[in-house]
């Protein structure tokens, strides 16, 4: 099966490739996986890449984007590890999700990748107007192992609506809600809030964008196991870092 989206899609005229940063698991002391995060050869951001996709090419982009993650992630993950490799996609950019998924299915049997270690993770700030479709793309990918993320919750155009529609594997608290929430009561409120929520619907948390130990110290004390953020690397350009900070399993 083809996606007519996917192969009528107009060629990319940019090159890019990915950086990676690591998902740290507080609860064991070790890294749980890592993100793919698109770059431009030249070490041009996400945004600056996604400013010279066009339209037409949004569906090829998707598609390649998922390909060059997989091939790097397959020569980088240490042998014999069970890490995660966290890849963006847009839901607007799939047509039909078992046609879609060809190419990255393709890819990870070439790379002998297993699809039980990638995670799909969208955007909450890419508008889906169409939220049968987004279910029928998220159950399609479950069916291959594949575990599901809502990125960005809490700063995008759903909110809470989402999870009453369908319940990803996994929600990523917008930065924005995790920003000097050490010293902001409605945050941390807010935080407590969401962190029952998936509680209760049996997702896992994971707080986005920790710039310093004090975020951390709260974020864990509120019941958050994983991590991601400045405070323990910076992405890294076809490469996996090293977190800088290990936190003590105690902590």
């Amino acid at each position: 099966m083809t996606c007519s989206g996917c192969t009528a899609s107009s060629k990319l005229d940019i090159d890019f490739s990915m950086a990676f940063q690591p998902i740290y698991d507080a609860a064991v002391g070790r890294v749980w996986g890592y993100e793919a995060l698109v770059r431009g050869r030249s070490g041009e951001g996400a945004y600056e890449v996604l400013s010279k996709i066009s339209p037409e090419q949004k569906y090829r982009f998707d598609q390649d984007c998922r390909v060059k993650a997989i091939e790097l992630a397959s020569r980088l993950f240490p042998v014999g590890e069970e890490l995660k490799l966290s890849i963006n996609f847009m839901p607007n950019a799939v047509y039909e999700p078992a046609a879609c998924l060809r190419a990255t299915l393709l890819a990870a049997a070439r790379c002998s990748f297993p699809t039980s270690a990638i995670m799909f993770e969208f955007t909450e700030n890419e508008e889906v107007s169409d939220t049968t479709h987004l279910t029928n793309i998220i159950t399609e990918y479950r069916k291959h192992g594949f575990t599901t993320a809502i990125d960005d919750f809490g700063a995008g155009h759903a909110g809470l609506g989402l999870l009453v529609e369908f319940q990803p594997d996994l929600i990523k608290i917008d930065m924005k809600l995790i920003r000097g929430i050490d010293t902001s009561p409605a945050r941390e409120a807010v935080v407590a809030g969401i962190v029952g929520i998936a509680r209760e619907l049996d997702i896992t948390v994971l707080a986005e964008g920790i710039e310093t130990e004090a975020e951390f110290l709260v974020l864990k004390a509120a019941g958050i196991r994983l991590f991601q953020g400045y405070w323990f690397a910076k992405p890294a350009f076809e490469q996996l870092p090293q977190v800088a900070s290990p936190v003590p399993l105690g902590v």
